[in-house]
């Protein structure tokens, strides 16, 4: 192989490493300004109140894996990055029977898919996430009402490869 093109494609893949680490989320420092992460990472997915601050939602739903809440001081100084598409965030947080649809969304941001069945009387939104390098998904069960009254975790059905 001829050195000098190795050399190119050595550049070319620390490039685009180092415009990838660019939008991480969790890379950020506690204290960084509202305005450098929005220069950073581009618009939020959402954007919420929170009593004392403010949070930047940055959703890689419906095809991605992460959701990550960014909150905010009321000087506009990053507090926390929190990446809560995560079964143990899920399940430590996710109050059942008290969180509504907005909690959610201010949570969680926009499902990956909503759905309806026959057997429960309300929407199921969807979240697509990982654990432990296994695609799954979690269905957030929420009535008519707004109030969560279910959650289910599945892996997420993956078709066979073709052998053909």
């Amino acid at each position: 192989m001829n050195p000098s093109f190795a050399l190119r494609c050595l550049c070319l893949v620390a490039l685009l490493w180092l415009a990838g680490c660019a939008g991480m989320p969790e890379r950020l420092q506690p204290g960084t300004t509202r305005a450098q992460v929005i220069d950073q990472l581009g618009p939020p997915s959402a954007e919420y109140a929170l009593s004392g601050g403010a949070r930047l939602q940055y959703s890689r739903q419906p095809l991605g894996r992460q959701v990550y809440n960014l909150d905010f001081d009321a000087d506009g100084r990053l507090r926390s990055v929190v990446q809560v598409l995560d079964i143990h965030w899920m399940q430590k947080n996710i109050a059942i029977d008290r969180w509504t649809r907005d909690d959610v969304l201010r949570h969680m941001g926009r499902p990956a898919l909503v759905e309806r069945v026959a057997l429960f009387d309300g929407d199921i939104w969807t979240y697509r996430y990982s654990e432990n390098n296994t695609d799954r998904l979690a269905h957030v069960h929420i009535d008519r009402a707004g109030v969560v009254r279910k959650l289910i975790f599945l892996d997420e059905y993956s078709p066979p490869p073709d052998r053909s």
